[in-house]
């Protein structure tokens, strides 16, 4: 069979320029390691529910183009995300708003809530951020740094907080509003029936033949000889024998328990803030889609230092890094018939909008078109 692309992985990014160049004409090989198509956003039905296999995926954007895009594949509910914290059992809203700093101070006003805030900033004594610990305190105080920032995040990137840089939390959505949806996006929800549909519809062509269980580095000489372009989705440094070394990513573990009851927790995502909890998160996926199903299931989510062979789920862009980065993004650039995209692949922690929104653009590149989102 003779294809005009070759696409390494079938996530959002993989899957999205499939389905635009088979619109072109073009024939398509998708290849991915898994036993499934979707990458990180596929889901399984379990107990009738939803089951996000890889981490709470909740689609939101603020570009109404590539709203209507996904909208094509599938229908969205109405979900908003709303986590809250648990830190010790003591439970708190997210993102920090006026039902966060009344529950930790008894304020009552916006104005309150400010002024016990500038109030701790001051008796931090701090300068210029240099590392996420100060940034953190500098725009939201020491009582919500301690209790819902500090545990949570050292478990999430494996590091002290102040060895992480501050950018990482720069933007920290802070409200003094009674508001608890967490994205300010215009567009937000969850597809109705699960991820995965979106995936398939992607890649329902003709022109797009899928083979699963297959590793590109098993052939990759061999790949490279036979298609005249790669569309490659996986970790940069990999493609590239890690020959100026490794990058940095970090791993998750998931641990996934059907319960015989009705409702868990009450909410789809629960944060756990102190440090004492080896897990970040448990999430019930029924709450995605309102689920009123007999019985539930619930996910613990625990973040884990990455080794090579380990499944790399977002990396750690920190100067280091970014640095290393840079000296791979040159030699792909002059890689000839290799496109590089995705999170792995552009080493960046794309959003799923983000990631559609990439794949689009360079869509656009390789046919000589106008980006249309």
């Amino acid at each position: 069979m003779n294809y005009d692309y070759l696409i390494v992985g079938s996530g959002l990014f993989g899957s999205t320029f499939a389905c635009e160049a088979a619109k072109r004409g073009k024939r398509v090989k998708v290849i991915d390691k898994r036993s499934h198509i979707g990458g990180n956003i596929y889901t399984e039905k379990i107990e009738g529910i939803n089951v996000h296999k890889y981490g709470a995926h909740i689609f939101h954007t603020n570009n109404k183009k590539i709203w209507g895009y996904v909208n094509q594949f599938a229908e969205f509910n109405r979900y908003t995300n709303s986590p809250i914290a648990n830190y010790k059992g003591e439970i708190y809203n997210l993102p920090f708003n006026m039902n966060t700093f009344n529950k930790l101070w008894g304020v009552v006003t916006p104005e309150e809530a400010r002024e016990k805030i500038e109030q701790q900033k001051a008796e931090a004594h701090l300068g210029k951020p240099t590392n996420l610990e100060e940034q953190a305190i500098s725009l939201i105080g020491t009582d919500v740094y301690l209790k819902l920032i500090k545990g949570y995040t050292e478990k999430q990137w494996g590091r002290k907080a102040t060895e992480l840089p501050p950018f990482i939390i720069r933007r920290l959505p802070v409200r003094f509003t009674y508001d608890n949806n967490y994205f300010n996006d215009k567009y937000q929800g969850i597809p109705i029936g699960g991820y995965t549909q979106i995936i398939d519809k992607m890649l329902s062509s003709d022109l797009i033949d899928v083979e699963l269980n297959t590793d590109f580095f098993s052939r990759k000489d061999e790949y490279l000889r036979r298609y005249p372009k790669i569309i490659y989705t996986g970790m940069i440094d990999q493609f590239f024998n890690y020959q100026f070394g490794t990058l940095e990513y970090r791993s998750l573990k998931f641990e996934t328990e059907v319960l015989n009851q009705h409702n868990f927790q009450g909410n789809a995502v629960v944060n756990y803030t102190d440090a004492e909890t080896p897990y970040t998160r448990i999430i019930e996926h029924k709450h995605f889609e309102f689920g009123d199903q007999p019985k539930t299931v619930i996910t613990r989510e625990f973040p884990l230092n990455w080794e090579r062979g380990d499944e790399p789920y977002y990396p750690m862009n920190d100067e280091k890094n970014n640095a290393l980065y840079r000296k791979y993004k040159k030699l792909a650039d002059r890689t000839p018939n290799v496109l590089f995209g995705g999170r792995l692949g552009m080493y960046q922690y794309y959003d799923m909008h983000q990631v559609i929104a990439a794949s689009l653009a360079a869509v656009a590149r390789e046919f000589d078109e106008k980006a249309s989102c």
